[in-house]
């Protein structure tokens, strides 16, 4: 099979590799798409949690075509979602129910063979029909787990308000998530462009255009609309001076969430003083284990809308262009790699 895969950071090749073999309560998948984010530029660099070599991509969905002698709920055939973590179940932090720590924590597209592939192996309960859906929008799940996940780790109070920095797919999944989670008041803020459009387009909130060359023009004016500032604060741009000036938008108690991946070697300054003496919460937000089945729900419902998030669509052999386009490109929203294109 064709795949993409990594000897080390940064140096990686379209290559042809064995069929993955499928255990007994395994499944085997023909990737139909699979989602490239900011993660993945994370990982080419050999951040985040890869390991090497590695075939990349923890965004993919497509069609089961074998399973395991001991699988049982799906079938041959089945149009499934991935959940790429898997988890030891044994050590110190799977015993005391906090899955996510898990010391031995397994990745399918950061730590093992991803979705950068014609063919994926995956464990049958790491599957999840996608019935109703279409792939297009069903490549989505796993990053609105990821907001799923965010949401549980913000718990949102009736009536709060929400500045959420950045409108990338994740960050305008969690919006969406806000807005039916009991927040009251919602401000998106990001730079002019397509994303920012599709907030307005789907979101009933209040945006506030981001200027790329002088920040000080948007605090102004977030300020100066809300001058006891927000009970929640969430950087979704990965910038540390984004999350950095963050803290100024923030109310008596309120809570700083770290939703965007900064590069490992990114430092930013507070104050201890403004944490102490606000009592402000920072609150990080990372991944997701079990978050899935409420992911393909809201799906399923109509609770959020993706529909039109796939901007850009590249072969696997195209691979080096979509992972540009995600880091250095304008004008998309969702980039996917679709292993079906010649």
């Amino acid at each position: 099979m064709k795949a993409v895969l990594y000897d080390r950071p940064e140096s990686f090749s379209v290559t042809e590799l064995k069929m993955p073999k499928v255990g007994k309560k395994q499944v085997l998948i023909k990737v139909a798409l699979c989602g490239v984010c900011g993660t993945d530029v994370h990982i080419h660099k050999g951040e985040f949690i890869s390991q090497f070599p590695l075939t990349p991509g923890h965004e993919f969905v497509g069609e089961v075509i074998e399973v395991g002698e001991e699988v049982t709920g799906i079938e041959v055939g089945s149009r499934v979602a991935v959940d790429n973590t898997i988890l030891c179940g044994h050590c110190y932090y799977c015993k005391r129910n906090q899955p996510l720590y898990c010391e031995n924590f397994y990745s399918l597209g950061c730590t093992g063979p991803g979705g950068f592939a014609e063919y994926v192996v995956a464990k049958f309960d790491k599957v999840f029909p996608i019935d109703g859906l279409t792939y297009e929008q069903a490549v989505m799940v796993e990053p609105i787990s990821c907001a799923v996940h965010g949401l549980d780790k913000i718990d949102v109070q009736p009536g709060d308000s929400a500045l959420l920095f950045g409108a990338g797919p994740t960050g305008i999944v969690l919006a969406q998530l806000l807005k039916h989670s009991g927040v009251s008041n919602l401000v998106v803020a990001a730079p002019a462009g397509p994303k920012l459009e599709l907030v307005k387009k789907i979101l009933d909130v209040e945006v506030v255009e981001l200027s790329r060359t002088d920040h000080q023009k948007h605090v102004v004016e977030v300020q100066q609309r809300y001058p006891r500032g927000f009970d929640i604060v969430i950087d979704a741009t990965g910038v540390p001076s984004v999350l950095q000036g963050s803290v100024q938008f923030a109310k008596f108690g309120a809570k700083i969430v770290v939703y965007g991946v900064c590069d490992e070697s990114d430092r930013i300054e507070l104050s201890p003083y403004a944490i102490f003496h606000k009592e402000l919460k920072i609150i990080g937000s990372f991944a997701q284990t079990h978050c899935f089945d409420r992911a393909v729900e809201y799906l399923q419902r109509g609770i959020v809308n993706v529909d039109d998030f796939v901007t850009h669509r590249f072969s696997l052999n195209e691979f080096e262009q979509a992972l540009n386009q995600v880091a250095h490109g304008k004008d998309h929203i969702k980039v996917v790699v679709d292993p079906t294109l010649v």
